[in-house]
Formats: structure tokens, sequence, C-alpha cells
């Protein structure tokens, strides 16, 4: 299976898990608990989703990684206690608590989480000397006499031998007390993720065009060449870097994400290529309507891979007009309904905001979230700024965000007009041909442009894909109105 369904499966088996009767009792004992065993080649985002059910159940998470432990580390050092048996005293040697299970109850304490995962990596590359008390640890969840705590699931990842040298295969005795899940890439379903998290459009558009280098592990007389999904989204972020600091990107940097020589020359080779389209079809005139006759005749001679580059230009623009767009709005739905609420003086409730939204930007938390609260705390320290200098009411705090909501319009009609020139251009250049489909197909997947089509609407876009589901657009009617009502602060 890929990535995706075997994360369905752990949530619903931590689901599963979680569950309790009436009285309050897990109705799968803590011995029946099977551990999942995830099995996948290396970089295709194991730890990645086990990281994202725990956020999205609002449970803790401490992951471990297994090759490093030696039997002492993983059970706890001996100690010597005195213990009377029969009226006589023995010395008896006891155990302390695992450094893995440490971290669990500290876990707990830090977060007040009391149910969470526990995720084990590499379990399949224990020491020998560590193997069997791995068998007793699977199925009782203890390490030595120290127990999981209740309510905490285990979950475990491996490479294939073929991956890893220290791998060692599991008897049966050991994988009859596990729920094995096998993974493979897969490009597709890497794609959504990719989309989503804001990969670098060139790394986007270049697996479009070659899907088969997505991941690669391939053995020569001169060792291993590989590539894999978590070196693209390593070299993703490296190249923004790169960009934003004005440093070159160069083929150096690549060969140590991209270590297969052949793909790591071709990426570089696009790179500067996908370079040159920016620059040979200024993109920003096509947004804005201005594209002159020799960029159209350009896009219309290009061959399919050009169109696709060109295609992943145009997507990277839009997306970003459009997610400072949608982020301005969400900032503003989520101050204009907490100063609804509020009866206490401004200046006391703006100070408690801020505060309050400082320390969610420094919480662990997705990167949407995360510009959320700096930018809801942004406005909350304007508005806070402008009533120390002016006075504290209400007439000075709904200017400051009616000034907003002024630019709030502003930045919605120049998505508007965008999104209708990018529809145009494509009519012209391209007809209602594949390109077509690409774009219409890429703007759906890309969550903030799709989420702002729902709420805003695109005649362009519902013309072209006749397809959507009825249901998505009865969803955006309470967003279109959310919309308007923010527009009458």
């Amino acid at each position: 299976m890929h990535i995706q369904q075997a994360k369905t499966q752990i949530k619903n088996a931590i689901i599963a898990y979680g569950t309790k009767d009436s009285r309050g009792r897990y109705k799968i004992p803590v011995s029946k608990q099977r551990p999942v065993f995830l099995v996948g080649a290396p970089g295709i985002g194991k730890t990645a989703i086990v990281e994202q059910i725990a956020r999205e159940l609002n449970i803790g998470f401490v992951s471990y990684s297994m090759t490093h432990h030696t039997r002492q580390s993983a059970l706890g050092l001996p100690f010597i206690i005195q213990k009377e048996f029969g009226g006589n005293k023995y010395s008896v040697s006891e155990y302390t608590m695992s450094e893995i299970l440490a971290t669990v109850y500290e876990e707990m304490e830090k977060t007040g989480k009391k149910e969470g995962i526990l995720f084990l990596d590499e379990i399949n590359c224990v020491s020998e000397t560590l193997a069997p008390s791995m068998l007793q640890f699977l199925q009782y969840k203890t390490f030595g006499r120290h127990h999981v705590p209740e309510g905490w699931i285990v979950v475990t990842a491996g490479n294939p031998p073929e991956y890893n040298d220290s791998v060692r295969e599991f008897d049966i005795a050991m994988l009859d007390r596990l729920k094995k899940i096998e993974v493979e890439p897969d490009y597709e379903v890497w794609k959504a993720f990719a989309v989503q998290t804001g990969v670098h459009p060139a790394v986007l558009s270049y697996l479009a065009i070659k899907p088969n280098f997505f991941y690669r592990v391939t053995t020569t007389v001169d060792g291993v060449s590989f590539v894999t999904a978590r070196a693209w989204d390593d070299l993703s972020q490296m190249i923004s870097l790169y960009e934003e600091n004005q440093i070159r990107v160069d083929y150096d940097l690549i060969c140590q994400y991209i270590q297969d020589e052949q793909i790591a020359k071709d990426f570089n080779n696009y790179y500067d290529l996908y370079h040159k389209y920016r620059s040979d079809y200024q993109v920003e005139t096509i947004l804005d309507g201005t594209a002159s006759g020799d960029i159209l005749a350009r896009a219309e001679e290009a061959q399919f891979d050009e169109r696709l580059s060109l295609t992943s230009l145009i997507l990277s623009s839009l997306e970003d007009t459009v997610s400072k767009t949608v982020l301005e709005e969400d900032a503003l739905k989520t101050v204009i309904h907490d100063i609804k609420e509020i009866t206490v003086p401004y200046t006391r409730f703006l100070r408690t905001q801020i505060e309050a939204y400082r320390r969610k930007t420094q919480a662990t938390d997705t990167k949407e979230h995360i510009e959320l609260a700096y930018a809801v705390q942004d406005l909350y320290e304007e508005i806070y700024n402008t009533i120390q200098v002016s006075g504290d009411s209400f007439e000075k705090v709904k200017a400051v965000i009616q000034n907003h909501l002024k630019e709030l319009k502003k930045m919605d009609s120049r998505c508007q007009s965008s999104l209708n020139n990018v529809f145009t251009f494509f009519e012209d250049a391209f007809g209602q041909g594949q390109e077509m489909l690409v774009l219409v197909s890429e703007l759906t997947i890309r969550p903030n442009i799709s989420r702002y089509i729902f709420s805003h609407g695109c005649d362009k876009y519902y013309q072209y894909n006749q397809q959507l589901l009825f249901e998505n657009r009865q969803n955006s009617l309470q967003d279109r109105i959310d919309a308007l009502n923010l527009l009458e602060f």
C-alpha cells in the first residue's frame, strides 16, 4: 500500500485501541494491542505520518531510534536492593527506569496528555543483546519491570533488508505479535503532500515531467545510488532558502541530497532551465493580464514539457497571491470574532491575546497554524499600539480593522483578476486541451487556492470543472456567507 493508506490503517488501529467501555477501561487489553510494524524503504515518510496522526488525534508523541540502544540503555541499569523472604534478607537486582519510558512520562508531564504514541524506529536493527527483551516488550509493553503508561500505543518502523545491512529478520514469534504494514513509494500520494507543504515548484514540475525519478535505488560497481522522497523535500527547503538569501543553487548543492549522479545532473540542468522560463515568460504579466503577444506565441509553440514548467511557474505565483489573501482573511475573522465577544477594556484584552498568540507561535504545529498565529498576533499588536496613542475605544479598534478590510477587498479583487487572467491565457495559448485539465486539477489540489475558489467563486473554474461534486458547491456556501459578513464589520 502507499503511505496515505498506511496512515489510515495506523490511525484506525489507534482509535480502536483507545476505545473504552462504560467504566473507562480499554476494551482491548494491553497484551492484545499489537504494535504496528511499518515496513518500507527509507525516506518515504514513515515517521512523518505517525507524527501527523498524533497531531490530528491530539495525543502525545515520543519518537526513538532503536539502532543506538543497548540492553542497558533500553531496559535500564541494575541496582541492588535488600528484600526479605521467609524471614531472611536477600540482595536482589532491580533496574532503573528505561530512558525510553522516562521520556514518555516527561512528555505526559510537559503536555498534560495522558494518551499518545510511542514510536520506535529501526526496530528491526536492534542489537543482538536487546532482541530477546524486545519480544517481551512487544507483547506486554514493558522494559524490565516498567510498563509503558496505559493509553500509549506502540508504533514501530523499519526498513527492508535490501536497504539496510543491519536489519535482522524477525521470526514468526516476533511477527505474530505485530500488525505488519508494508509501504511502497508512490509519487502521486507524495505530490499531494508536497503541494500542501509548499515543496519548491521547480521540484514539483520536474517530477511531474519525470515521475520515475521520484524514488530510485540502484547498485553499480561504484556503490549504491539513490534518491528518496525525503531527499526531494529537504532539497526543496534548501533551494527556497538559497533563493531567499540570493545564493546560487548549483550541482554541488543538489548532489548532497540527490545521491544519484544522473538524476542530480538532470535536475541541475532543469533548474537552470526553469529559471530561464521564469525570465522569458514574465509570469507576473500573465497574472495581471498584460502578457505580450510574443509570450503568448511562445507558449503556443512550446513542447509539452515546457508547458508543464510554465504551468508550475504560474501556479506558484498565483498560490502566493491567493495564500496571502486567505491568511489575511483568516486573521481578520479571528480578531473580529474575539473583539465582538469582549466586555472588558480593550487594552487588557489585547495584552492577553498578544501573549496567547505569542505562545501559539512557539508551539509545535503545522506551518499554516503558525503563520495564522503570527498574523493574528501582528494584528492585535497593531490595534494595541493604535489605542495606546489615540485612546481605548471601540471606534479606534474598528478603524484599524476597517483599514485592513479595505486592503482585503483590494487583495480579493487582485485574486479574482489573476484567476481570470490565467484562464484567459490558457484559453488563448492552449485552447481546451490537456493543459487546461492540468491547470484545473492543480488548482483543485492546492488547499489555499481551492478553498478560496469555493468561498469566493470563479466562474471559469466551474466552467472547466463540470465534474466538481455538488456537495463541494454546497459546502462552499457557508464560507461565502462568512466572507460577506466579514466585510460588514
